[in-house]
């Protein structure tokens, strides 16, 4: 069994808004509170924090400070590129003075992953992009993008970046859109230190097959993080993990495992109804479980099916993993069971289960 560790964005643990609730999902939250909660989800150990900060910090000193108290480390900074003053976009935006200050959002990112030792800086050009037909000049939008890219990549060589591709919002067409278009601009932009954020969401979004995607990343050695949520492929949901998409979820961690990651796995979650902690926790432990269920696949028995492409016999020996799994958990669940009924008799002869139940 592989030894996953987790981290996820400051943002599942923040104040969500969308179009029609204005007024937000839930309380608005400082810094100290997003990270009190981070702190409280069983097994997470690290966040991606976006710059700028969350009210209630205003150095990286202090969040650096908080982040110990708690037992927590910055795993990646996202600068914020994608907020009102770069609605018309950041990398790509008509004014070249917005496009200096997404630079200069990025450098100060930099200094920030810098101080905190995070494992690298993010890019998600959320704004850069178009929405109707005519609009853009799409080769103009481009050299932009690489332009961008480039030029921050290579003006700070030791740190790492990394782009993670989304097919629309909020833009109704975002310019890296896919793994296959971002691995093409890396490549233009000949810059070692860029790869891919790989989003299990965000693939599902663009009409890839994950575990596909999450292996062309990785052959072209620019993989740079793993993130897991899910969602229905029409909209980027963010919900818990597999959800909805089991099999695509199960499919993913044996990509994962096969290519031999051990960094990090990144929950991008937004519980806009659902309570954060309980929803991650939810999450880490749906993979702590399907990590079993990867256990009992028998790999040299799915690769012969894959060799005769037999769907069949592939999907029947998943079924198998998952139904050895389940039992696995039932008969510790009676196990523990019969402890507690055991402990509960032992108590009851001492005269002390009254106690206990109350």
């Amino acid at each position: 069994m592989s030894a996953l560790t987790f981290g996820a964005g400051i943002w599942a643990f923040g104040q969500i808004v969308d179009r029609y609730a204005t007024d937000g999902y839930g309380p608005s939250r400082t810094m100290s509170e997003m990270l009190d909660l981070a702190a409280s989800v069983d097994g997470l150990e690290c966040l991606d924090i976006n710059v700028p900060f969350a009210d209630g910090v205003s150095k990286t000193s202090e969040l650096a400070a908080a982040l110990a108290e708690r037992g927590l480390r910055a795993r990646a900074i996202t600068p914020h590129l994608y907020t009102r003053e770069f609605v018309k976009g950041a990398f790509t935006n008509p004014d070249p003075a917005v496009r200096e200050r997404a630079v200069e959002r990025v450098h100060e990112a930099v200094a920030v992953a810098r101080e905190l030792g995070a494992g690298y800086v993010k890019f998600w050009p959320g704004q850069d992009g178009f929405d109707m037909p005519g609009q853009a000049d799409y080769a103009r939008l481009w050299d932009l993008t690489v332009s961008a890219i480039r030029e921050l990549a290579s003006a700070h060589p030791d740190v790492q970046f990394a782009i993670e591709y989304k097919a629309k919002e909020p833009r109704v067409r975002i310019t890296l859109s896919d793994a296959a278009r971002t691995l093409l601009a890396i490549e233009e932009a000949g810059q070692p230190n860029v790869g891919i954020v790989m989003d299990f969401g965000h693939s599902l979004l663009a009409g890839e097959t994950p575990a596909e995607a999450v292996q062309l990343v990785h052959r072209r050695g620019r993989l740079v993080s793993v993130e897991l949520n899910d969602n229905w492929r029409g909209w980027d949901d963010d919900l818990p993990v597999a959800s909805v998409h089991l099999f695509e979820t199960i499919e993913y961690l044996l990509a994962v495992r096969r290519i031999g990651w051990s960094a990090p796995v990144l929950l991008d979650q937004f519980p806009f109804r659902e309570d954060p902690v309980r929803a991650l926790s939810q999450s880490i432990a749906t993979i702590r479980m399907l990590e079993q269920v990867c256990d009992r696949v028998d790999l040299d028995e799915l690769r012969d099916a894959q060799e005769r492409q037999d769907a069949l016999r592939a999907q029947a020996l998943l079924w198998s993993a998952l139904g050895a799994a389940r039992e696995t958990a039932g008969a510790a669940g009676e196990a523990t069971g019969t402890a507690r009924e055991t402990a509960g008799a032992a108590g009851e002869a001492t005269g002390t289960g009254t106690a206990r139940e109350t």
